[in-house]
């Protein structure tokens, strides 16, 4: 039982040895050569010998072992995209190369064969992600064992699909596939869908009757994301950037009203159909990236965790915002490139408004009174995270730094200070900080230290654990 070996793998955390038996089974291995024995080697034999021809005109004769497990029915989580980089990985490896490889004549065989086998070999997909691949391709070798096979989708549970109008893929195919998993997949709790700019209008267009049907076939959607291309757009503050034409996908939402908890958007511009949002009562957590402002201002949601990124914000729009529900958020985070115009008039709505914060991220924001009189008045805050912008005196940091560690409210427990000055001045933090830390996220450049005797890395761990970055980070 997967409780069980949860269980199991945590007592086994520090037992090397015991843990490299576990890792035979072990479908998140990241090793190169595991594609060998995880995937080729469970192929039937007129796939294998379809591999060994492709191979041969490489010079590769591979002779495929007989493996200890059917791996290929243990398969929970597949992304094509990553499946492909691990072939190339592998090639790369048997030719002794270092360059990626982009024969596609003799790579798209192995991947599609790979994706069959998969289909073919009684796995059920927890998850599935399908972003460009130039070498898969949706013949009739992959949909025949899709439409035979329905347990490989029945719990799909999240859902990633980049639809790209010009991929080798197709409309066509990609519409067909969307049909199988509206047919076959309706326990879907997380559906992220990402359009390539280029194609957007023809995507939301020719895909969009297959998209509602996926939408309205689940039964409790919980959380779903659309972008719409503006992490690539080059014009910048400007409404070219944003999709306002929907074709009735944001409103077939009005089917999962009642299990809808968190909407995530990019690169969307104000359309109607995002007044169907309303009647969400459920909906908790909105993320709004590279969207047109207008689309800020139809907010009427009780929600807890609000994040605004990319564009300029408008903060006039997002202090109405504040006002109208901010004693009901909890989390909280700001990131605007350039940085944030009329903060003082942001710090002050939040100041106001926002009084049961307990996690708040700020980015490209000075360290400046009103904000420390702001971080002073949140008495339930948890979490936080400042990017600074350079505007504190140099001979006055000093003072600034130790204003800043005497104000921390005493429920702090994660405070993140990397790529920001305060990092220079750590040590007159923690000499002033009353604040009951326990993860603290700081950069150090060992460049400073590389002709000196002084190993800060021993230094610190004298009082603190060193763990890597990506283990503290807090991904709220």
């Amino acid at each position: 039982m997967p409780e069980l070996l949860e269980k199991i793998l945590n007592n086994l955390k520090h037992e090397f040895y015991s843990l490299y038996s576990c890792a035979l089974v072990n479908r998140h291995c990241q090793s190169k050569t595991f594609i060998h024995s995880y995937i080729f080697s469970s192929l039937g034999e007129d796939e294998k010998f379809i591999i060994k021809e492709c191979l041969k005109k490489e010079g590769l004769n591979i002779e495929f072992s007989i493996p200890l497990f059917d791996y290929a029915r243990f398969l929970k989580v597949l992304y094509i995209d990553r499946l492909e980089i691990q072939i190339k990985k592998w090639i790369n490896l048997k030719l002794g190369q270092q360059k990626p490889v982009y024969n596609i004549t003799w790579t798209s065989p192995l991947i599609t064969l790979s994706f069959k086998l998969f289909i073919e070999s009684d796995a059920t997909l927890h998850e599935f992600g399908l972003s460009y691949s130039e070498s898969l391709k949706f013949q009739s070798e992959v949909f025949l064992p899709l439409e035979q096979n329905v347990q490989f989708f029945s719990r799909l549970q999240n859902l990633t699909l980049y639809l790209d109008a010009t991929s080798n893929l197709g409309i066509e195919n990609i519409n067909k596939l969307l049909k199988i998993l509206a047919k076959n997949s309706t326990k879907i709790s997380t559906l992220n869908l990402d359009l390539f700019p280029d194609s957007k209008s023809q995507v939301f267009n020719t895909l969009s009757p297959a998209i509602k049907l996926l939408i309205k076939s689940q039964k409790q959607l919980r959380k779903f994301l659309l972008g719409a291309g503006a992490e690539y757009c080059t014009q910048f503050f400007t409404s070219k950037c944003y999709t306002t034409q929907f074709h009735g996908i944001i409103s077939a939402l009005e089917f999962q009203k009642n299990s809808l908890q968190e909407i995530k958007l990019a690169g969307c511009g104000f359309s109607d159909e995002f007044e169907v949002l309303n009647n969400c009562k459920n909906l908790e957590t909105i993320r709004i990236r590279n969207c047109g402002s207008k689309l800020l201002k139809i907010l009427d949601y009780n929600i807890s965790t609000l994040e605004i990124t990319g564009f300029q914000i408008d903060v006039p729009t997002i202090v109405r915002i504040l006002e109208k529900f901010g004693i009901l958020l909890q989390r909280l985070k700001f990131e605007s490139k350039p940085g944030i115009r009329d903060e003082s008039l942001l710090i002050e709505a939040l100041k106001s408004f926002c009084p049961n914060i307990i996690y708040i991220y700020i980015a490209d924001i000075g360290l400046t009174t009103q904000l420390l009189e702001l971080i002073g008045n949140l008495k339930k805050l948890q979490f936080l995270s400042l990017g600074f912008a350079s505007n504190v005196p140099v001979e006055d940091r000093n003072i600034r730094v130790m204003e800043f560690a005497k104000i921390l409210p005493s429920t702090l427990q994660y405070l993140d200070l990397a790529n920001t000055w305060l990092e220079s001045f750590i040590d007159i933090l923690l000499n002033h900080c009353n604040a009951p830390l326990k993860k603290l996220l700081i950069g150090v450049s060992k460049s400073r230290f590389l002709n000196s005797d002084y190993d800060i890395e021993n230094e610190l761990e004298k009082y603190v654990k060193l763990v890597p970055y990506e283990h503290i980070v807090v991904m709220y």
